[in-house]
């Protein structure tokens, strides 16, 4: 157990591209003494982990693998939601406040944790075969028999979810997320679609998502929002999008819909 420590700190180490050295400047250690710990020359103490762990930007999860590696007890403790209390409804007030606008909960690998009434009316004729638990955010949008027939820029918004996903992957080095990357990545895409700016009547500030609904085409700009320094897995993997309306017809239309 003590050597597989090693290998997971050099792992994360080059994964972030930094030198030992300056890793250790950030740490206030030495180059020396990181160089054996990752040899499995030296045991590291639980402090020095976590304070590498930081600074090489681990995510929580696993962080509590290194210190498995290392022979210590997980560090984090990884609550369920449910038993999460205030905070569990604190996001569903957050959620229901934010309607007619939709929002939703996603954990590490886009599963829905909760969604409100805008993202209901959204998958409004989707097929059951989408419509599965547990749902899945990147599944919902991007198969051929969720949203994105109903996505006018769909070949846009298609590559920023891929490379949002490629960039979670890159940094949390999860073997879920990429199995969901390669199966969606994978799916047929029958239009190529059309360019949300070049197309559009009003200036969008970021990229929007453009969809159809009951003829009419809303358009929305996303936020994604994530807890600052998380003690715990589970809230550290929690994520809460929101969809901004783009333009004062989208508005309209979401409020007569949702009063």
């Amino acid at each position: 157990m003590t050597k597989g420590a090693g290998p997971l700190l050099r792992a994360w180490r080059e994964q972030r591209r930094i030198s030992q050295l300056e890793l250790a400047l950030r740490a206030d250690s030495s180059a020396r003494h990181i160089s054996f710990v990752e040899t499995g020359r030296s045991r590291p103490s639980e402090d020095f982990l976590l304070r590498i762990a930081e600074h090489l930007d681990v995510p929580v999860r696993e962080r509590n693998a290194l210190l498995l590696a290392a022979g210590y007890a997980p560090h984090y403790p990884e609550t369920p939601l449910d038993e999460l209390g205030t905070l569990r409804e604190g996001l569903e007030q957050l959620l229901q406040g934010y309607e007619p606008y939709p929002a939703l909960i996603v954990d590490a690998t886009y599963n829905v944790i909760a969604a409100n009434r805008g993202i209901a009316m959204l998958m409004d004729g989707m097929s059951e075969e989408v419509l599965t638990t547990p749902l899945n955010a990147m599944r919902l949008t991007l198969h051929p028999r969720g949203l994105a027939p109903k996505i006018r820029n769909l070949a846009e918004w298609r590559g920023h979810l891929l490379h949002q996903m490629e960039r979670q992957i890159a940094l949390h080095r999860s073997d879920g997320l990429r199995a969901l990357y390669e199966e969606v990545a994978a799916y047929p895409v029958d239009d190529p679609g059309e360019s949300a700016v070049d197309n559009s009547p009003v200036p969008y500030v970021a990229l929007p998502l453009r969809v159809e609904h009951d003829g009419r085409t809303l358009s929305f700009v996303s936020s994604i929002s994530t807890f600052n320094t998380p003690m715990d897995v589970t809230v550290a993997e929690l994520a809460i999008e929101t969809l901004l309306p783009a333009d004062p017809a989208t508005v309209k239309y979401l409020q007569s819909m949702l009063p």
